[in-house]
Order: C-alpha cells, then structure tokens, then sequence
C-alpha cells in the first residue's frame, strides 16, 4: 500500500533539496514520510546527476563582486554555466553571490581545487614539513606519513571547493555547486576569481 503524502511535505523537502515535485513525493513515499532518509536519497540522486553534467562546455554566465563590511576586503568572481536562461536565475545569481562571500571569508583560500595547486609551492610545504622538530626522531614510515596529513590537510585549507560552506558547514563547496547542477540542470564552473586586500599590494612592493 503507497502512503499518503501531504502537499505540504512534498513542499518542504522541495525547499531543502531543490528537485522536482514528483521526485519528493516518490523520496517521502519510499522513506515512509521520513524527512531526513528522503533529503539524503535525494542529495544522493542529485550529485550523481551532477557527475554526468561536470564535462559539458560552459560558455554563459556571470562576474559577480562581493565587498566586506568596511570595505577592506573585495571579490570578483566568473561563475559559468551553459545557457543565458540558467545565468538569469536568481538561484545562479545567489550562488554566486554565496562564492564570493565564501571568498572573502576564507583568509587562506588562494586556488580553486588542489589540482590548480603549482608542484613547486607543495615541494616547498613538504620540505618544510620534513624539515620539523616533532618528527625528526620518528621512522621515515612514520615521518611520511605524518607529512602527507599536514600536506593534504594544508592544500585543503587553500583550495576554495574542498572548503566547508560558511552558510551550511555539513557541506563542501564542490558539492554545494553540483547540487545546484541538480537543481538548475545545466554544468556549473568557476572559472576564476580573485581576492583583493585593502593595503597588500603595497605591503608586498
């Protein structure tokens, strides 16, 4: 026997998730009305639906800024999508917005995924970190792998996708955009960004 469910749960979980109508009724109708295992199956049919999309070619979109409280602190960011109909939706708009407040947000985040991160700038972080006091007296076992958690754990803290959403920290960046893959249906790509620091360009001349 299928079990009931309200319009107004279907409602809510279309809220939370952004999939479509028919898709949460099914999810709540499989979960028996459970809220929770419905966002989970449907986060999961999401990002799976995301994966297919991530190789399509992005050509629209949007520059959006983001200027701190005090302005000391700005953003501009290229966010990229398929279509000019997508780049016109406020949920595109507010992602982008979102991104570069995350931007702005993230006092380390210099590169957009670990990939970007240049071999010389992470031989130098693994020569300082074999070169430290608190592992000199360990196996060279032991001092690997020591080494490869403060490198994996630092090249995480500047790449922008691999950070937590400040709005939601259950998230990852990367799969706050596929969601929104889900959500709008079309491939979504940050093409670049950059931060900019009242004073840094003279402190560093």
């Amino acid at each position: 026997m299928t079990i009931q469910i309200s319009a107004h749960n279907v409602k809510e979980l279309r809220n939370k998730t952004g999939a479509g109508m028919m898709d949460c009724k099914k999810a709540l109708q499989a979960s028996e009305g459970n809220m929770e295992i419905a966002i989970e199956t449907l986060r999961k049919k999401g990002l799976a639906s995301a994966d297919k999309k991530s190789t399509r070619i992005v050509t629209e979109g949007i520059i959006e800024s983001y200027i701190h409280i005090g302005s000391r602190i700005g953003v501009l960011i290229e966010l990229n999508c398929e279509t000019d109909f997508v780049a016109r939706r406020i949920e595109f708009r507010k992602l982008a917005k979102d991104l570069a407040m995350q931007i702005a947000a993230c006092q380390n985040v210099s590169y957009l995924s670990i990939s970007d991160i240049p071999k010389n700038l992470i031989d130098c972080e693994t020569r300082i970190e074999l070169a430290k006091e608190d592992i000199t007296n360990k196996t060279k076992k032991v001092k690997d792998q020591i080494v490869k958690g403060r490198i994996d754990k630092r090249l995480k803290e500047i790449s922008l996708l691999n950070q937590s959403f400040i709005k939601d920290p259950s998230i990852l960046i990367e799969d706050l955009i596929k969601q929104h893959i889900a959500l709008l249906g079309e491939n979504i790509k940050i093409s670049r960004f950059q931060k900019f620091v009242l004073g840094e360009s003279i402190e560093n001349n």
